[in-house]
């Protein structure tokens, strides 16, 4: 659909990420019964980091140098979208459902094109905006079920406020990204880990002392090593080079996607119904990531 087959790529391969971040949703959603949201951080974390620790040895030396030159930089973001964001984002799913909480990152799009103009001075083009706009009222029709007067029977507490700050949070991870310094992929993913690691540690600490320790189970099991692996070690990869492929903004609009995938998943998980609002939204969804994506072509984007 797009010449630059470059960014078309980046564009599929965000959409596995949103499917993967759906998932991750929804099963930290399903075991909040079980495992504080810091200690399930934690856990992903941890286990994401031993798992990539063998191939980030020979990276990390080689790029030691720069990553001390720049290792604010690397705090920054690992302490925003590694600790930050997982924190606040499971923590409202102990209090708001997985929907509300995929539907409520769809916020995120807007977040990022302001937090860059603000921080950085990028404009976006309207063709940029209108598919921003058209995929937030694709995922409007969705929430509202088709009806607007629903609107009106929306409930806001504890655990979406949570999850709008899990938003700004990623909105400015995703901006500043551009800061990160010149090292390789993998040892820039395996600081920010570590980093991530060490401040959700004293946190799930508190969080057993307080009498919120994980209740085993093979479904909890199951749960770490998922979030642990798809959504944590693949997933940052993969979003991390697309953001420097087609730029922040178009990055961040991918994650009106969520709530889409999250419907089906709901539809194969949970036996959740889809109906004609669904599809009216995942259109609309679609059609702004494409209007986006083709007005953002030929606009400089960085790594």
């Amino acid at each position: 659909m797009f010449a630059d087959r470059q960014h078309t790529r980046a564009f599929l391969l965000l959409g596995l990420v949103m499917l993967l971040w759906a998932g991750n949703a929804i099963v930290a959603r399903a075991v909040r019964g079980d495992v504080g949201p810091f200690t399930l951080a934690f856990v992903r974390w941890a286990g994401a980091s031993l798992v990539l620790l063998p191939f980030a040895v020979a990276p990390l030396r080689r790029d030691w140098p720069a990553i001390v030159r720049g290792w604010k930089a690397i705090v920054l973001l690992g302490l925003l979208g590694i600790a930050a964001f997982n924190a606040l984002l499971y923590s409202g799913l102990k209090y708001t459902p997985a929907t509300n909480a995929l539907l409520l990152q769809a916020s995120i799009p807007p977040a990022v094109m302001l937090a860059d103009r603000v921080l950085f001075g990028a404009r976006s083009t309207w063709g940029q905006a209108l598919g921003v706009l058209a995929s937030v009222a694709g995922v409007v029709v969705i929430v509202f079920r088709g009806d607007p007067a629903s609107a009106l029977r929306l409930h806001f507490g504890l655990g979406d406020a949570l999850v709008l700050c899990a938003v700004a949070v990623w909105a400015l991870y995703t901006v500043l990204l551009r800061l990160r310094p010149p090292i390789s992929p993998v040892s820039f993913i395996a600081t920010t880990f570590f980093i991530g690691v060490l401040a959700m540690a004293p946190l799930s600490v508190w969080e057993w002392h307080a009498g919120h320790g994980p209740v085993w189970s093979p479904q909890l099991v199951g749960a770490f090593v998922y979030v642990a692996l798809l959504p944590s070690l693949l997933s940052y990869f993969i979003y991390n080079h697309a953001a420097g492929v087609v730029g922040p903004a178009r990055a961040g609009q991918a994650i009106t996607m969520m709530p889409l995938f999250g419907a089906f998943l709901s539809a194969a998980l949970l036996g959740e119904t889809l109906h004609p609002f669904h599809f009216a939204g995942m259109a609309l969804i679609l059609l702004g990531i494409i209007v986006a994506a083709l007005a953002g072509r030929g606009v400089q984007t960085h790594t």
